[in-house]
């Protein structure tokens, strides 16, 4: 990008439209927002807690659930509030160093919950490849050292985004279309040269969730491999089945991500609410569906909740 001519205006507030074009339907686009709000509150939260006190799901695969939730919490709390803030109150102001620090927790904590997907993968590859040694391979001390990794990955890839926003001059305008601060979109009202931060955006991008994307789908080929060597039927059924909440969250997780970045780079024709709302979707639709997702479909989870919810029933 061209620098531009300096005016000697740097601006450090900031509106966010919302969704631009939809502001008079903002009230109604509230009510979604808000209950998947709720829902992802209430569910992660109600995780958490039965993961935690439950002696019974202190394994590999519930511990990395317990940091999905985690990491949940957080994405949605980062960006939710703010939405509704602007949808009820119309209170888009946001100064620059707080507009850095939403985008640094809502961009690592979206690298984070790309890492944890990765690791329950290998948790299901283990599982199922390697089922005499999963308790000495997958140990808490691995657990542990896993997650420190993955929250050592999230933030320092993210990190140096900060440095590179600080050093811009926001003079071009002080309008951002969305519901939320992110990386590119503040970058674009600078003035100056951008090209560093759309290059290290690019590389966070292939570093993190595209590599974690491809490690997924090498654990499942293998996964796929050695289920289907499995002579017995029932146990294959069961192999199978228990990946199946992963899988649900995974496609959850990745596909409005991948949807959202396509129509950004070929649907040119496509109206600027269409990829605020998709863009929204991405963080909406996780937090919310993945505690009912494995809820419904991971037994001891269901029992746990049935006891805790409905204890004479249970």
């Amino acid at each position: 990008m061209v620098t531009v001519n300096h005016t000697g205006i740097s601006h450090t507030v900031f509106r966010l439209l919302g969704i631009p074009g939809l502001e008079d339907q903002h009230m109604w686009i509230s009510i979604p927002f808000f209950i998947s709000y709720v829902t992802a509150l209430l569910g992660n939260s109600l995780l958490i807690f039965i993961i935690l006190t439950k002696r019974s799901l202190h394994k590999p695969m519930y511990l990395f659930l317990c940091m999905l939730a985690g990491a949940d919490i957080v994405l949605s709390t980062c960006t939710v509030p703010q939405a509704l803030a602007i949808f009820w109150f119309h209170a888009g102001e946001i100064s620059l160093d707080r507009c850095i620090t939403q985008l640094f927790f809502i961009h690592s904590t979206f690298i984070s919950e790309s890492g944890i997907l990765l690791v329950m993968a290998f948790d299901r590859y283990i599982a199922i490849c390697y089922p005499l040694r999963y308790t000495t391979i997958l140990t808490n001390s691995l657990i542990g050292k896993i997650g420190v990794t993955i929250f050592l990955r999230s933030y320092g890839t993210i990190f140096p985004i900060i440095f590179l926003l600080k050093r811009l001059t926001f003079c071009r305008s002080n309008i951002l279309p969305h519901t939320s601060c992110e990386h590119i979109g503040l970058a674009h009202v600078s003035c100056d040269d951008i090209r560093v931060n759309i290059w290290y955006g690019f590389f966070v991008l292939m570093s993190t969730v595209t590599l974690d994307v491809m490690l997924i789908f090498i654990s499942y080929m293998l996964i796929l491999h050695a289920v289907f060597h499995i002579p017995s039927q029932e146990a294959r059924h069961k192999a199978l089945n228990t990946c199946g909440s992963h899988v649900c969250v995974i496609i959850l997780f990745y596909g409005p991500g991948i949807f959202s970045v396509l129509t950004q780079r070929f649907g040119h024709h496509i109206s600027p609410h269409i990829h605020v709302l998709l863009a929204n979707v991405c963080i909406l639709a996780p937090p919310m569906l993945n505690p009912i997702i494995y809820g419904v479909k991971t037994k001891q989870i269901r029992d746990q909740v049935t006891h805790v919810l409905f204890p004479k029933v249970a």
